[in-house]
């Protein structure tokens, strides 16, 4: 069976197996090896093969994957009429998938391909997943009205979704993020609902939109959250999760729990909205909010016990 098989370098150009461009990259102008399985393994290459007119095979090492690469790939299979694929990805040893659809393709690559970071490294942000398909069977759960919104608006933001917000009294804990997760620029703030003013004061609400994460009293809080803002943009896929947290404030620190739901939103530009939005836990979990003179280890190990 004919196929015909191409390479997409680290900084997402095809090349030719074989080819002067492809070696150049490889630093070898005369392998003796399997050239194109060591680019993939070791350089970042993928590679993309038709074989006949019935299937696509992706083959990659995700650690190694830079985004320019990805979304040359992702893009190719957009506007393919082929519907069969077979993704081969390097772990601990080679692993195959098979997918019929380039929309499921597509996502599984981006999953494939999130970074990695260490999600509760820091003492006084902690971190626990929850199960995302709960929370849509949960009536009595209200981030549960904004998922499915997102689901029946097929994740594209439009202004319907702050009237929905607004309508559902939603609005006040909402918090929108833009991300460009092709130019890896840092997260800006788009808009800070009036309930987000437990740990943010008015000032800075008023004065961190349109900026970067890292200008509000608690940079570190916002860095650590932003990185997981990224990643939602990056991979499509929304996250669940409860936040035990220690955060500083002009005034006083302030100590909460919370449930926090991140969904990413397509706009008409590169930019990925991400909405935020947070609910108290149920009573019996919750942590009630407090305000501390300083953040001391009590305070540090409250919120790791919540």
């Amino acid at each position: 069976m004919q196929r015909l098989t191409m390479l997409v370098n680290p900084n997402g150009q095809w090349v030719l197996p074989g080819s002067p461009e492809f070696l150049d990259v490889l630093g070898d102008p005369d392998p003796d090896y399997d050239a194109e399985l060591f680019a993939v393994k070791n350089q970042g290459f993928i590679r993309f093969s038709v074989v006949g007119q019935r299937l696509i095979e992706i083959e990659l090492h995700p650690r190694n994957v830079a985004l320019p690469a990805l979304l040359a790939i992702q893009h190719q299979l957009q506007s393919s009429e082929i519907k069969l694929f077979l993704i081969k990805y390097l772990t601990t040893e080679w692993q195959s998938e098979i997918t019929s659809s380039p929309e499921q393709a597509i996502r599984r690559l981006s999953q494939l391909c999130a970074p990695e970071f260490v999600e509760a490294s820091r003492d006084r942000f902690i971190i626990e997943p929850l199960d995302y398909s709960t929370l849509l069977a949960d009536d009595t759960n209200s981030l549960r009205l904004m998922a499915q919104k997102w689901r029946i608006s097929f994740g594209h933001f439009d202004t319907g979704v702050i009237s929905f917000a607004a309508e559902h009294n939603l609005l006040p804990r909402l918090i929108v993020i833009g991300v460009n997760p092709k130019t890896g620029s840092e997260p800006v703030f788009r808009f800070i609902g009036d309930a987000h003013a437990s740990w943010l004061d008015e000032k800075d609400r008023f004065s961190a939109l349109g900026q970067k994460m890292e200008n509000v009293p608690d940079k570190e809080y916002t860095l650590w959250a932003a990185e997981f803002y990224k990643d939602v943009a990056r991979t499509g896929q929304p996250r669940y999760d409860r936040i035990s947290a220690t955060i500083r404030r002009r005034s006083k620190p302030y100590q909460t729990t919370y449930d926090r739901l991140m969904l990413p939103w397509r706009t008409n530009s590169d930019e990925v909205l991400v909405t935020v939005c947070n609910r108290r836990p149920p009573a019996t979990n919750a942590q009630v909010p407090s305000y501390s003179d300083s953040l001391s280890s009590n305070s540090i190990n409250s919120a790791k016990s919540s």
